[in-house]
């Protein structure tokens, strides 16, 4: 069965939890033949989420299974508040990803010029060392756009893409988490899916489970690029892919 569990119903604040709204993201999930659909807000929106109107919507579409999660900004030092957070509600999944290098928002339009003002290697040197921190918390169950720092097209020079990942990668199994393919890299400017192929190979020999999200913060983005994404894992040699509730975990075929 696919799923998409990585979907923005506020995008970034411009948009409401309204009943409409939130059919048409059911209405595209459907249309993409999806059996399965998670909200997961940035941690920073989560006030705003309507869990009723959340649950109407469960109770009126129940061909699709409809979950609820939240995707989370790890930034050291917000380990107490990150704790907090993941108690406030029966979340079903929990992403963890890393957008700030030391304040920077690299993965922002107006910030990406600093990529060139930068040594490239000390900055994905940086950028993989948070995030197996955030995965060393354990907080998370799911690791959101596990090599983003790729998003404008910079790649590192001095060591290879599944060099910086490598130990990410074994935290990841250590903890028992899955990693997201994402399909939001194939409509930014490095045009590659998150993670890559090589990451991807390597997580299938390591045996982590995977599942699919399209990042979407907009309804016509719900399952986009899943056909790439699902033959991409297919070729790699998945044929399962991981669902959560109420953050357990468990597996279904593709």
């Amino acid at each position: 069965m696919l799923a998409d569990y990585h979907i923005h119903v506020l995008s970034h604040g411009e948009y409401k939890y309204e009943y409409d709204w939130l059919g048409l993201f059911v209405d595209k999930a459907r249309e993409q033949n999806l059996g399965g659909i998670g909200f997961s807000e940035h941690d920073e929106l989560r006030h705003l989420i309507d869990f009723d109107l959340v649950e109407q919507i469960r109770d009126e579409n129940p061909d699709i299974e409809i979950k609820m999660g939240l995707e989370i900004d790890y930034i050291p030092g917000r380990e107490e508040e990150i704790r907090s957070i993941t108690a406030e509600h029966d979340w079903d999944y929990l992403i963890g990803s890393v957008h700030f290098i030391n304040g920077w928002a690299f993965d922002h339009p107006d910030h990406r010029d600093l990529f060139a003002a930068q040594d490239l290697d000390e900055i994905y040197c940086n950028y993989f060392k948070l995030l197996q921190q955030a995965v060393e918390t354990r907080y998370f169950d799911i690791v959101g756009h596990l090599d983003l720092i790729k998003i404008w097209g910079h790649k590192p020079e001095k060591k290879t893409l599944l060099q910086y990942a490598q130990p990410v990668l074994e935290a990841i199994k250590d903890a028992g988490m899955a990693v997201e393919v994402n399909t939001n890299g194939l409509r930014k400017p490095v045009r590659e899916i998150y993670p890559a192929r090589e990451i991807i190979a390597a997580m299938k020999a390591m045996d982590i489970n995977i599942l699919l999200s399209s990042d979407a913060h907009h309804p016509n983005q719900v399952g986009k690029g899943f056909e790439e994404a699902v033959s991409l894992v297919r070729q790699i040699g998945y044929r399962d892919l991981a669902h959560f509730y109420q953050r357990e975990i468990t597996t279904k075929r593709i």
